[in-house]
């Protein structure tokens, strides 16, 4: 089973920015679509950000503009840039993995996913 460990979460202020990376401990194919996800207490988890199995990069409108999905495949590594942060950006992040293709319209959705990290905590005060 691949296991996922996600870092780079931290505090920081209001239009500043974090990257997030999450390591795989196998290697990520290129053809596995891999995304971000986020849940704020007492919300549902959501997908911020997304790869296809085609390499293309799928954005939720909140984070469009902001936010960078990308992949090192030699590294078994998948990042999250995230810029111009906001408070609505508090959140735990997890990065996830389904080793399949997907269409567009579900790579934003919870249920398409396999593997899990257990998460990097991202806050942005008030």
């Amino acid at each position: 089973q691949v296991q996922l460990v996600e870092s780079g979460g931290g505090s920081v202020q209001s239009g500043g920015s974090l990257r997030l990376s999450c390591a795989a401990s196998r290697y990520i194919d290129s053809m596995d679509c891999v995304a971000w996800f986020r849940q704020a207490p007492g919300k549902e988890r959501e997908g911020v950000a997304a790869i296809d199995s085609g390499g293309y990069s799928k954005y939720s409108d909140s984070v469009r503009g902001r936010f960078t999905i990308s992949r090192d495949n030699a590294k078994n590594t998948l990042y999250l840039q995230m810029n111009s942060l906001k408070p609505e950006d508090t959140a735990m992040y997890y990065c996830a993995v389904e080793q399949s293709v997907l269409p567009w319209r579900k790579l934003l959705l919870e249920s398409e996913y396999n593997y899990w990290g257990q998460g990097t905590q991202v806050t942005v005060p008030s």
